[in-house]
């Protein structure tokens, strides 16, 4: 494999943190090394504080390793998560590594008009696609692990620690799965995946999370059921043009759902609820300022891998067939149409973390692809992202935090899994939700750190 690693000069962070940024040049398809190459973008930062002895490139470098697996799909490492998460698993004496997975962030990201300049069609488009799921992440990463530590004497010190949180999760277990004699210990947050090969047993299960989520909301809020009925029946009736381009529609609007289940969603909704509600008594109309703020709070314009793979990362060997689609389909709740006809006291449901069809036409950078997700959603070309024996004969220490509220992982799922996985350990909470790294982040990593101890010990 013809593979050129660009390392940008070092420099010094407040706080002694040596801050060293590389690029990786991989295959697009491993199984064709020879064929079109990407980039790929990590951040490795050494606590110098840390280092022993006299702070040269060697003594850098025994210090072990940690690799943050980020979550999505289609998110590059938020640098704000690498400083805080990062400063704490630096006083546990890691280095760590901050990567953007293929076609994020710095890693030749994937963007609509990225493919428009290159004219490819939809079907060129969807083939490319198709290599940007957990199985070709773990092969970047094992890429980066050859380069940064096969030098070493000791093929103990050759492995390294990974970290994943939601997804990054998921890409930890195919990790565990296909490549684990390169691993040390495993850390996951909100990231043990469900062992399906669709993903409609998935929705199946989130729907009922959703509903839940939904009714939490309308008893904290219940003057909202009229708000939101008021505020759709003005989006059905005209043509809503948010800032970029793309459209407000009814369905866009639930789908600000998704943020329930992350802590403070529930009211982080509601005021835009309250405002768009205001907006529309005082002026009749959406003002700009909502528009925009409704554009923010979803990322799928800027992140496009989060819309077109979210439901492929549970594909192996079947298709998707647009399954949340499917799933809410089945339940009147979520179904305006039949709710604007009941009375003015009848909530409707707000949706979760999942894509609809419609999406590609709403969200203005998803459009052109559109005939890429469709091939997509009905492709039942899709290799095994786990292998099951391989997970029950697993020595790898295992350390999760499971969030048993979590609305975007299902909490039963995630159980049968961890029935699979040897020498695993969950640290289980309904104190926290999906986000609880962020919100809780010393409890969660301090209670991480400590099972792994714990488990040393023993």
């Amino acid at each position: 494999m013809n593979m050129t690693v660009t390392q940008l000069e070092p420099y010094i962070l407040k706080g002694s943190i040596k801050v060293i940024d590389r690029f990786f040049s991989v295959p697009v398809d491993y199984a064709k090394p020879d064929g079109p190459h990407i980039q790929i973008f990590v951040r490795n930062l050494i606590p110098l504080d840390e280092v022993k002895g006299s702070g040269t490139d060697a003594a850098e470098s025994d210090l072990p390793y940690l690799l943050y697996l980020q979550g999505g799909p289609g998110f590059g490492v938020d640098l704000s998560l690498s400083v805080d998460l990062g400063n704490a698993l630096h006083k546990k004496k890691y280095q760590t590594l901050w990567l953007d997975p293929r076609g994020t962030g710095l890693s030749t990201p994937i963007t609509a008009d990225i493919f428009q300049t290159k004219q490819m069609d939809d079907e060129a488009i969807a083939k490319y696609l198709k290599h940007f799921r957990a199985d070709n992440i773990v092969k970047d990463c094992e890429t980066i692990r050859h380069f940064l530590l096969d030098g070493k004497k000791d093929p103990e010190a050759r492995k390294w620690t990974i970290f994943g949180q939601s997804f990054g999760g998921f890409c930890a277990a195919t990790y565990l799965s296909f490549h684990n004699d390169g691993l040390k210990e495993v850390f996951t947050t909100g990231g043990i995946p469900p062992m399906v090969d669709s993903p409609d047993t998935v929705y199946e299960a989130l729907v009922l999370k959703v509903e839940e989520r939904n009714k939490i909301y309308y008893a904290k809020y219940p003057q909202d059921i009229r708000n939101i009925r008021q505020i759709l029946g003005f989006l059905e009736g005209n043509n809503i043009v948010l800032p970029n381009g793309g459209n407000l529609t009814v369905s866009r609007w639930l789908q600000l759902g998704m943020q329930f289940g992350s802590h403070g969603g529930i009211d982080r909704v509601h005021q835009l609820v309250f405002r768009a509600i205001t907006d529309l008594n005082t002026f009749g109309k959406l003002s700009y300022g909502l528009l925009d703020s409704v554009q923010r709070a979803q990322s799928f314009d800027t992140n496009p891998i989060y819309a077109v793979l979210h439901e492929p990362i549970y594909c192996q060997g079947r298709m998707a067939g647009w399954s949340a689609h499917r799933a809410i389909q089945k339940n009147d709740k979520f179904n305006w149409k039949k709710v604007k006809l009941m009375s003015d006291d009848v909530p409707i449901y707000f949706t979760g973390e999942m894509i609809f069809p419609d999406m590609f036409e709403d969200y203005h950078h998803l459009r052109p692809l559109r005939g890429a997700a469709e091939l997509l959603a009905y492709d039942e070309d899709w290799p095994m992202l786990y292998d099951k024996e391989a997970l029950k004969k697993n020595k790898v220490k295992v350390n999760a935090a499971t969030y048993y509220d979590d609305m975007y992982v299902d909490f039963g799922l995630v159980q049968q899994t961890a029935s699979v996985i040897g020498n695993m350990e969950q640290f289980i909470t309904n104190q926290s939700f999906h986000d609880g790294i962020r919100k809780h982040m010393e409890n969660v990593l301090n209670t991480l750190l400590t099972c792994l101890n714990e488990s040393a010990i023993r």
